[in-house]
């Protein structure tokens, strides 16, 4: 039977709000990324050449979808020792200074990025510092202290990483070199660094280099791969952090393993472990979800786009969309082999994420950090989750159903509101059924 419960909520007033407790005295996060998204380029399976001019190619193309942040996944040279498969780990490098020509020359590199800023783009760089391949030129050129290493000598590596070797952060000259070649490239004009496994490295190396460059480069953003509340600190650390917590989260809600009730308790405990000032890094999919995880229908299923209009809304958010997403691509992309995309063709997809890329454009109540609006939740029949985000005169109003048939959620509207998606208008006394993860987002 299908389940039709109608309550009504005032939007503006009502419950309580999640209010962190912890706020830094200084905030450095340029003023471009409050309302941006970002954007994960996997080069290699971007075109069928899988390069830099593939890429480039496609400029207009994301241009028009309106991401602010290009984070092109990494694009150093990799090494040959302990390769994995055909083409090796793009995580696996050996030299940081040099571009992996399997992706075209330096040049075309430098092509890729003044193109990319002609057209209004942030570029960032995936940068990974906790480990190198086994041939990287430091292995040899460095002292053996460089690396961490057994008993008898022989560097070793993290996890099932075979094709890595770890650095040593007892090391000191390991965190010169890093901020070395880090500048190199902040140097040569890149907009900052997506932090791979941030937190495997201690967090007094990047409470020693991110403070000179916050202060040498004050636009550059970065972002930390870690979960963790002493990266958060904007002018000593990161500008975001991942919310690997909430992704998971949102995984078992989509398949009935928890419910929403968890989801408000997440936000509870973000609100207080985070300072305001914070940015969360929220998304359904990567490049290490995609392929190991499955895509974020196979994990999803019909609340996958439900999902995301949640990382585009919630508090401190800063929305992440993966290759691929923006037409739906429904299939795991190959990490050590070419699997490229072949077909970009717009689709419902495109459309979707173009009206939440607009939506995150448009209402300063959805800004990341402390320039956010308010958040309260919205009384709404079991399974829906409502909440509304004020900031001035701005409002917007979210409700995603996560139950397995549809809902009818009403609601009390203070003034008149756009639908976000149809274009629709409403005010009032306001009712709508919910199809099984369906959504709704009004603003105004």
């Amino acid at each position: 039977m299908k389940k039709l419960i109608l309550i009504f909520a005032a939007v503006a007033a009502l419950l309580t709000s999640c209010k962190s407790k912890k706020a830094p005295a200084v905030v450095h996060h340029p003023d471009w990324t409050y309302n941006s998204v970002l954007y994960e380029v996997n080069i290699r399976q971007y075109s069928p050449e899988g390069t830099f001019a593939g890429v480039q190619a496609q400029l207009p193309r994301l241009k028009e979808l309106d991401v602010d942040c290009l984070w092109l996944m990494p694009m150093y040279e990799i090494g040959v020792e302990g390769r994995k498969g055909t083409l090796g780990s793009y995580y696996a490098i050996s030299d940081y200074c040099k571009v992996n020509p399997e992706f075209g020359t330096m040049e075309d590199f430098d092509n890729l990025l003044a193109a990319a800023h002609d057209a209004g783009f942030k570029v960032i760089l995936d940068w990974v510092a906790n480990q190198t391949a086994p041939d990287h030129i430091w292995m040899s050129g460095k002292p053996d202290t460089f690396y961490e290493r057994d008993s008898l000598g022989n560097a070793i590596w993290e996890y099932d990483w075979t094709d890595t070797r770890s650095l040593n952060y007892e090391d000191h000259g390991v965190w010169e070199a890093q901020e070395e070649c880090m500048r190199f490239w902040l140097d040569k004009g890149v907009d900052g660094f997506r932090c791979d496994a941030a937190g495997e490295m201690p967090a007094e190396f990047w409470q020693d280099v991110m403070p000179r460059l916050n202060a040498d480069y004050p636009d550059a953003y970065f972002l930390a791969e870690a979960e963790r509340t002493n990266l958060a600190d904007s002018d000593k650390t990161f500008d975001a952090t991942y919310a690997w917590e909430l992704h998971h989260l949102l995984n078992d809600v989509a398949s009935e393993q928890n419910n929403v009730d968890a989801i408000k308790a997440y936000l509870q405990r973000d609100a207080e472990n985070y300072p305001a000032t914070a940015f969360r890094l929220c998304f359904t999919s990567n490049h290490d979800e995609n392929s190991w995880q499955g895509t974020e229908f196979e994990r999803m299923g019909d609340c996958a786009n439900a999902c995301a209009v949640l990382c585009f809304t919630l508090p401190k958010s800063q929305p992440l969309v993966y290759t691929g997403q923006e037409i739906g691509l429904n299939r795991r992309l190959a990490f050590f082999e070419k699997d490229p995309i072949t077909d970009w063709s717009d689709n419902e997809f495109t459309e979707f994420y173009k009206k939440l890329i607009d939506l995150k454009h448009s209402n300063p109540a959805l800004a990341a950090g402390e320039r956010g609006g308010e958040y309260a939740e919205v009384d709404a029949p079991d399974g829906v989750y409502a909440f509304s985000r004020t900031k001035g005169k701005n409002q917007v109003v979210v409700a995603v159903n996560f139950n397995t048939e549809p809902t009818v959620l009403g609601l009390q509207l203070d003034g008149d509101f756009t639908d976000a998606f149809t274009g629709g208008t409403t005010s009032g006394l306001y009712a709508t059924t919910l199809a099984p993860g369906g959504y709704l987002v009004l603003y105004k």
